[in-house]
């Protein structure tokens, strides 16, 4: 006695040292990546460490590790202890300024009443879940909270509004981790193949043996590979899924894993297999194996009905009338609680998260139709506000365009009556007004001498005779050079005597010319436009264009049109 209380008091010391040093020397961050992402499922080696990562978190008196301390001991213990850790976690972060608390705390109820087979538990606490995650906005619990929704329609046959779940975050949730991606293409692979998308289904299992390869998880590989023997056994390819499955059967059933549906569903599918291949004894001796797990651990689902079925009919046909008898018991026992959960869960889901999701997709709908309602409305305004605008612009236009038409052939009146000038003159009422004879000769003359004016104003008229203005290039000082006088005495005398400025006075000469020869000259008229632009003395063809709209109040355009109609009578 006091040997064995020597060694126990010697051990209590060591394991005491090294949970001190763990706690001292390891960071949470160290622990928690230990505990969650290590490859062991040791359920000795994950309590140690949830153990060391609650007691430092205590030593340090830090509430949100505390928290997280209490998350990681839930996890591996029976429903009533790992719910008073929850209860503790709820306790501890009622305070919390974290948004993902409190719907972490009733996702972590729903998680672990859905491991005991409490459906009803489950969906009330994924429905709180989801309540307080849209509360704070943190739509990675929202994710979580639906794709678990989900399962439980699973559950109920909604196989196909699962996959589309499920098909929805798989491809539009970056913010969900490596793992929980891979889970959700497990699970949208084992609902294509109840909804016979196969091809899909062998897709994403593929990618999954793959990716579970690549990442060394033996646990997800052997997962995936029982899936791959379900996706060969509805197909009806027995022997290729007994391969799949007796693999699955060797790792599950030697090796610790955390979930009792792979034990179940791999003995299930491999029954199966074994029935469709009509190896009978094989068969019942996989689907006693399952009926003598759900005694031990009361984990049901609904394939058990086939399970009991055929264990009733096969010994039925071989007259054991114990055996049939305690089976028929098995499968009422069964057939009671699935019935029980399923009406609940069929009751209770469309009316807690099915009817209030269709009354916001209501409410969405009905926004979106107003919203329509309002667009068309406005755009219905702005089209008639553009029509009027149109026709308004159109009767301008039409105005505008009889108003340039009666200008142009005007001008050509004026051509064939050798009166250009004066016609454009009197019409032309933006030009400023010439100034009286004798003003001008007053004025000029108290500048400049009689004599200097008359020898501008006769250079000025072989200037005009000569069509010199057509030169390109022309400027007031290289004119008066030509002329032989200064830049000053011939701006005053063009100023005076001619009622315009040098510029003005020498697009007029240059427009003037332009109609005249247009109208009177054919083959002028046949040139491109930048080609009668160099001609008459402009650098290019706009400069030619505003200028004659400016000179005659119509466009070029019509001018030249008008000539056409006239000369085509």
């Amino acid at each position: 006695m006091i040997l064995l209380l020597i060694v126990c008091n010697i051990f209590q010391a060591q394991t005491n040292n090294i949970e001190k040093g763990l706690s001292e020397k390891r960071t949470y961050q160290e622990l928690e990546k230990e505990f969650y992402n290590g490859k062991t499922w040791d359920v000795g080696s994950k309590r140690n460490i949830a153990k060391y990562y609650l007691k430092k978190a205590k030593l340090e008196k830090n509430n949100t590790h505390i928290a997280e301390g209490y998350v990681m001991m839930h996890f591996d213990e029976t429903l009533p202890n790992a719910l008073k850790y929850i209860d503790s976690l709820q306790l501890i972060t009622k305070n919390s300024t974290e948004n993902y608390y409190p719907a972490r705390i009733y996702l972590l109820r729903g998680n672990l009443n859905l491991r005991f087979d409490n459906l009803q538990a489950s969906l009330n606490n994924y429905i709180l879940g989801l309540k307080y995650a849209k509360e704070k906005r943190n739509k990675k619990q929202i994710a979580m909270a639906h794709i678990s929704i989900a399962s439980l329609n699973n559950y109920i046959g909604k196989h196909a509004e699962t996959a589309k779940t499920f098909r929805h975050y798989l491809y539009n949730a970056d913010y969900l981790d490596e793992t929980e991606h891979d889970n959700l293409r497990f699970n949208l692979a084992d609902a294509y193949i109840e909804i016979n998308k196969m091809d899909s289904a062998y897709t994403l299992i593929q990618e999954g043996l793959q990716s579970s390869k690549k990442n060394d998880n033996v646990y997800a590989y052997h997962q995936n590979l029982g899936l791959l023997g379900y996706y060969n056994l509805q197909l009806k390819n027995y022997q290729m899924a007994i391969d799949n499955l007796l693999q699955c059967q060797k790792y599950f059933f030697t090796t610790y894993n955390p979930s009792k549906r792979n034990e179940n569903y791999t003995l299930l599918n491999l029954g199966k297999s074994y029935a469709g291949l009509k190896e009978k004894d094989k068969a019942i001796t996989c689907f006693r194996k399952i009926d003598s797990m759900v005694f031990k651990t009361h984990y049901v689902y609904p394939e058990l009905r086939e399970v009991y079925t055929y264990l009733i009919n096969y010994y039925k046909s071989n007259n054991d009338k114990e055996n049939q008898l305690y089976y028929v018991e098995r499968f009422l026992e069964v057939d009671q609680i699935l019935d029980t959960q399923f009406r609940y869960i069929s009751r209770e889901l469309p009316r807690r998260y099915d009817a209030p999701k269709l009354e916001l997709e209501k409410e969405l709908i009905s926004n979106e139709l107003k919203y329509r309602k309002s667009l068309f409305y406005i755009v219905i305004s702005l089209l008639l506000i553009s029509h009027l605008l149109f026709i308004n612009f159109y009767f301008k236009y039409k105005k505008s365009e009889k108003k340039y038409k009666k200008i142009a052939q005007d001008l050509i009146q004026s051509v064939s009556e050798n009166r250009v000038s004066e016609d454009i003159e009197l019409k032309n009422r933006a030009l400023p007004n010439n100034l009286p004879v004798e003003d001008a000769e007053n004025t000029s003359s108290k500048i400049i001498s009689e004599d200097i004016v008359q020898n501008i104003l006769k250079e000025l008229e072989i200037f005009e005779s000569k069509d010199q203005f057509l030169n390109k290039g022309i400027t007031l000082g290289s004119l008066a050079k030509k002329i032989k006088t200064n830049s000053r005495y011939l701006s005053e005398t063009i100023n005076t005597y001619k009622g315009k400025n040098f510029a003005t006075y020498l697009n007029d000469l240059r427009i003037d010319y332009a109609i005249s020869r247009l109208a009177s000259d054919r083959k002028f008229r046949s040139y491109k436009l930048p080609f009668i632009a160099e001609e008459l003395g402009y650098n290019n063809e706009q400069a030619f264009t505003l200028a004659f709209k400016k000179r005659t109040g119509t466009p070029l355009s019509v001018y030249l049109k008008e000539i056409e109609n006239i000369k085509s009578i």
